[in-house]
């Protein structure tokens, strides 16, 4: 069964190794926090996204970790890239991926970011609302320019996940509310604009799924919504993107499905509801983010202080905390943590670790089991910490932000260089 640790961790004379590298001398060489990302596992679970989904667009969705490194890798192994701002449009160029294999998301896209994609010819635009119709219609007269769009649908899904994450519920910011006739609406605003291309839908339901049936519930209704399109507009579209969502495992208290039996589930689903309506295949897509790049990726802190009240609990103070992971405060997110520079024969105990920031709230793990021993200076390791840590990292009490370090097969290579107290300051402007 698979752990929430990457896929070359191990234990060699007691300290943890990740590619072939102690922690220890990682956390020593780099400093810490730091983000240390497994190559091999990275490529490892994009070749078995493109392997559970023969012939159908895999995207990464760069919005769980966009960093220029990360990007490249994800394009040398066949993915698409899918971004949600210019910024993370800017990183896929930095990155030199192929513009027309990018997918612009967001709900607000601005006219300068629609422009932006315009002047690189981006392969693909999801809109989200009546307005966006409007600037891309206005952008594409200016420029002279077509769009290709995906109509982004809310299909009214709830994938019962944390209601932070959920999207394809009707009550949801994102996309054209399928209930509410917006998505027919969407489709005959469309045909009068000559310059938006309807290609495809595109339907994301939630994040950290587990369990096939929203999925399969997702692909039934977006083909059942083409087949409409066409019986009621005479529009045969070509193109659908399923979105992505499937869970990981954060602890071993976790059990996400195996992406091969997603695949299957979803390929299956997606062919019985176009032979129900005799419709031809469209060309699909799929959107993982999380699932490619959270279990990749392990924070290394170092312990500062332990606090034992007793009849209470027992406080394990890092360097770091929520400024460089947000979720455990955001969504009552839960990782694994181990000891990772040393071995110990102590028996375990219940701590709580922290982080430094100034909030009760700044929590790693709560009751987590670690030896007895545990004393400031220890490395501890958490696991699967690639999505949404440094892509929602801030400067919170004015802590620079970590490093990342990408490892394989005994050699490490820089991702993302230790920001400075004088970065940290860079922006401000002293009154005069």
């Amino acid at each position: 069964m698979e752990t929430p640790w990457p896929l070359t961790s191990a234990d060699v004379d007691d300290v943890m190794t990740i590619g072939g590298l102690s922690v220890a001398d990682l956390a020593n060489e780099h400093g810490t926090p730091l983000w240390v990302v497994d190559e091999s596992d990275l490529r490892d679970r994009c070749k078995r996204y493109r392997t559970a989904f023969p012939d159908v667009d895999v995207a990464y969705a760069s919005k769980a970790w966009c960093v220029t490194g990360l990007l490249q890798i994800a394009a040398e192994e066949g993915l698409w890239i899918d971004v949600a701002s210019g910024g993370e449009l800017q990183t896929a160029v930095n990155a030199g991926v192929s513009m027309d294999r990018v997918v612009f998301h967001g709900n607000n896209k601005s006219e300068d970011e629609l422009r932006m994609a315009a002047d690189l010819r981006v392969g693909r635009i999801a809109v989200d609302g009546f307005a966006e119709l409007d600037r891309l219609e206005r952008i594409g007269i200016d420029l002279g320019h077509t769009f290709a769009v995906w109509l982004r649908i809310t299909p009214g899904i709830d994938a019962h996940t944390h209601e932070y994450v959920r999207t394809g519920h009707d009550d949801s910011k994102f996309g054209f509310t399928l209930s509410l006739g917006f998505a027919d609406e969407a489709m005959e605003y469309s045909l009068d604009l000559p310059h938006v291309d309807v290609v495809g839908a595109h339907a994301h339901i939630g994040s950290q799924i587990f369990g096939t049936d929203p999925f399969i519930a997702n692909a039934e209704v977006m083909v059942g919504l083409l087949a409409h399109w066409r019986a009621r507009f005479d529009v045969t579209l070509t193109e659908l993107n399923l979105g992505g969502g499937m869970g990981i495992r954060y602890t071993h208290e976790d059990h996400p499905v195996a992406v091969a039996r997603y695949g299957e589930a979803v390929l299956a689903a997606v062919q019985r509801a176009c032979d129900e309506y005799k419709f031809p295949m469209p060309r699909l897509a799929v959107e993982p983010g999380r699932a490619i790049v959270a279990p990749s990726t392990v924070t290394l802190y170092r312990v500062g202080v332990v606090k034992r009240l007793p009849g209470l609990r027992t406080y394990v103070s890092v360097d770091g905390g929520m400024s460089d992971n947000i979720r455990p405060a955001l969504y009552g997110a839960e990782h694994e943590v181990r000891l990772a520079g040393r071995a110990s024969t102590a028996a375990l105990e219940p701590f709580t670790i922290v982080g430094k920031h100034c909030e009760s709230g700044d929590l790693i793990r709560e009751r987590v089991s670690l030896p007895g021993d545990l004393v400031p200076g220890d490395l501890l390791a958490v696991a699967a910490t690639g999505a949404y840590t440094e892509s929602m990292a801030s400067n919170y009490n004015r802590l620079p932000r970590p490093a990342a370090v990408l490892v394989k097969a005994g050699e490490v290579r820089p991702l993302i260089r230790r920001e400075t107290y004088a970065d940290v300051v860079a922006r401000d402007i002293p009154l005069a």
